[in-house]
């Protein structure tokens, strides 16, 4: 049987800078002549005066649709269609992961080049050769994987300055998994998700990204809070979105990335950011594969400052919660999981423990550090 090689792969074209939606018609005009916009009415009265501006001047048409919702199977056939039907010749997404995720899966599915345009730093999914496919009430329900990256992936920084902090906060929550995952990929010779083993270069910019989050991410937030950009928060942007996204794909995903599956599956959880359904996966796997006390604690005080949650009580559940975390643990196992790149094998009573035993760790380092008590997260119907 032939060994699997390494594999890294990347966006066609990465751009970010302050006012960056400016130019967004002139990168585009270099995909197609066409184009269809997936927004929502948010991200749509943020950015229409500079988008149309740009788009007149590259002589584009301006075809926006309203895209409310989750990423569905259905959204992506209604997209699918609607290309089709008006000869669209490349589909962008504007603002969250939703629209970016339907917009590569319909940019797929109907044989046309994508863009993904991020509104906030939110999570590392812009760059990516998947969607992440949702229910109708927001559970997991599947990954999709594509034989290419974005065509083109652009980030406007002032958008990030001046969208809610909440947002930078959960993409730093999922960027944070990026070198503990990776690195358990590379020592467990595990799959990465673009279907090789873990490159070196993914390892090195995993680490990259977390090195520059532990630096920068305070200041960010700052920035954030005074709705401006500095160096602080463009370090930032480009760990959460390029350095994160590029990371996971060509270094690995392990146990934390299939936690936050699990704990999509679980109603409490609801209305919970992705980043920081991340941040107890990666916790959790920390404690499972005996990682130094030092580094656990120091993550736990790190991510508890930056806003994340570190317990089960701030996602809604709690350690007496038996059949909920059972099953978080047997959907974080389930065969296809990324949970199995960990270095040993893993069951689900396993991720139980780790969860069960997160709360008490995370409770008492909080204690030990100053850190404010857990306040117990409800879940939004």
């Amino acid at each position: 049987m032939t060994a699997k090689p390494s594999i890294f792969s990347s966006p066609s074209r990465y751009v970010q800078g302050k006012d960056a939606i400016h130019e967004l018609g002139k990168y585009l005009k270099q995909l197609g002549e066409n184009p269809l916009l997936l927004s929502d009415d948010t991200v749509w009265g943020l950015v229409e005066q500079s988008l149309t501006d740009g788009f007149e001047k590259e002589g584009l048409p301006v075809n926006r649709v309203k895209f409310e919702g989750f990423a569905t199977a259905e959204r992506v056939n209604d997209t699918v269609k609607l290309i089709k039907d008006n000869n669209y010749d490349v589909v962008v997404g504007l603002g969250g992961g939703s629209a970016i995720d339907s917009a590569k899966a319909a940019g797929f599915e109907a044989d046309i080049r994508w863009a993904s345009v991020p509104t906030a730093a939110s999570s590392d999914a812009p760059t990516s050769t998947l969607s992440v496919i949702y229910t109708e009430d927001g559970a997991f329900d599947e990954y999709r994987f594509f034989p290419r990256n974005p065509d083109l992936v652009l980030i406007d920084t002032q958008l990030v300055a001046g969208a809610p902090e909440q947002f930078l906060i959960a993409g730093i929550g999922d960027a944070m998994a990026t070198w503990v995952e990776a690195r358990a990929t590379a020592r467990g010779n595990g799959t990465t998700m673009n279907g090789g083993h873990p490159t070196r270069a993914g390892a090195a910019l995993a680490e990259l990204c977390a090195d520059i989050l532990r630096k920068d991410s305070f200041a960010a937030l700052d920035a954030v809070r005074a709705g401006v950009v500095t160096p602080a928060l463009d370090a930032v942007v480009e760990a959460n979105t390029l350095l994160s996204g590029l990371g996971f794909e060509s270094g690995g995903l392990a146990a934390a990335h299939a936690i936050h599956d699990g704990l999509s599956a679980a109603e409490q959880t609801h209305g919970l950011s992705h980043g920081e359904k991340v941040n107890i996966g990666t916790l959790a796997q920390l404690i499972m594969e005996g990682a130094d006390s030092e580094e656990i604690e120091d993550f736990i005080e790190f991510t508890t400052k930056v806003g994340l949650p570190t317990t089960l009580t701030e996602v809604g559940l709690s350690p007496e919660d038996t059949d909920v975390l059972e099953a978080v643990a047997k959907a974080a196992t389930a065969e296809e999981e990324t949970i199995h790149n960990m270095p040993f094998p893993v069951e689900p009573a396993q991720v139980v423990e780790a969860l069960i035993t997160l709360e008490h760790t995370a409770r008492r380092v909080r204690e030990e550090r100053g850190l404010p008590e857990p306040k117990k997260y409800e879940a939004k119907h």
